[in-house]
């Protein structure tokens, strides 16, 4: 038997309205000082996915629109919820005081691998992706509830934002999901 890729006519997504309304994941991501529009576009077209909360850009994070942004987004940037703030410690603060959970994406001394960390039912997470070259600044790590790393065993360092969101949220998602059907 053959496998027939399907046509988007025949996904049955969602449209941007519908998209509002719909019970997001308790995830809001947090862009530090991200250089790349088209990660940024990348990161609004995995929050879409994955019906992630909302998005906030920090910094010398790019905003929509933006041509750049919109090719790699694909629409994401008319449906994910998103804000600019200036200073991503000030937003970390304002997050933590309204009981949201703040994790740094980020390999440091005291980090929990990612497939270590568990989540908790009822509590909104927010997860910090830093600058391409620099990370996290290290005042926003320094500010975090956790740090949580991605386990690599190649030659190479980090990943790119992009991937990076992917997998996290993807992991998170699922394991969201997870705590509501127990």
């Amino acid at each position: 038997m053959k496998n027939r890729k399907l046509k988007n006519s025949e996904l049955e997504r969602i449209n941007p309205e519908e998209y509002k309304v719909t019970k997001k994941t308790p995830l809001i991501i947090i862009l530090d000082n991200i250089r790349s529009l088209n990660n940024i576009g990348s990161v609004f077209r995995t929050a879409d996915a994955f019906l992630v909360k909302k998005i906030y850009l920090c910094g010398i994070t790019a905003k929509p629109p933006h041509k750049d942004i919109q090719k790699t987004a694909l629409g994401a940037t008319d449906s994910v919820d998103w804000e600019y703030v200036e200073n991503t410690l000030d937003l970390v603060e304002k997050l933590k005081n309204k009981g949201v959970f703040i994790a740094s994406i980020e390999q440091a001394e005291l980090s929990v691998d990612l497939n270590d960390f568990s989540v908790q039912e009822d509590l909104t997470y927010a997860i910090i992706f830093g600058n391409e070259v620099k990370g996290v600044q290290q005042k926003v790590v320094s500010a975090s509830d956790t740090v949580i790393e991605i386990p690599q065993y190649g030659t190479k360092h980090s990943l790119n934002i992009s991937v990076s969101v992917g997998v996290v949220v993807w992991d998170l998602f699922v394991k969201l999901r997870g705590t509501k059907s127990r």
